[in-house]
């Protein structure tokens, strides 16, 4: 990818940083009110964890393209290094909910949210750094995953919890 080539997509990515930041303040203080509850239940800790990581890694995925004058060799291999780091930091959190969680569907819902709000970094890096277009569709998609991923979280921290 030219250098040139993530300009186009400034707006989207500003946009997706400011939303992602004001969702994870936003879960911090949801986590914050009913943490009694979610220190009480097991894997839920993790789950919170995991949420607002999701979020971060949006965060840190959007400033990325906005960094100006880097290469596209740059670019990808920052979004594939940080794509990396994320999914192992919520794939460590996730897998202690996992493993604490006994209704199969809830496993699948963790493994499921936590992939589509990480792995299109990677696969995005990855197409950035080797020149094939579409890598920053892959990129916005994981941040879209993420969010979606994280706002489902945050309704189980805030709600589901305390049926």
């Amino acid at each position: 990818m030219s250098p040139s080539g993530a300009s186009e997509w400034t707006d989207l990515f500003v946009a997706a940083a400011g939303a992602s930041a004001a969702l994870t303040g936003l879960v911090f203080v949801a986590v914050s009110i009913n943490i009694q509850e979610i220190l009480r239940l097991p894997g839920v800790p993790d789950r919170a964890l995991a949420t607002l990581m999701l979020l971060l890694g949006a965060v840190v995925i959007s400033l990325l393209p906005l960094i100006p004058d880097q290469s596209g060799t740059a670019l990808g291999l920052e979004l594939t290094l940080v794509g990396i780091a994320f999914i192992a930091i919520i794939g460590v959190t996730g897998a202690r909910s996992f493993r604490r969680a006994d209704n199969p569907a809830v496993r699948i819902e963790l493994v499921v949210l936590a992939g589509l709000g990480t792995v299109p970094y990677i696969v995005g890096g990855l197409l950035v750094l080797a020149d094939i277009d579409g890598g920053l569709y892959w990129v916005i998609g994981g941040v879209i995953g993420a969010i979606c991923g994280a706002v489902l979280n945050a309704w189980v921290l805030l709600v589901e919890i305390l049926r």
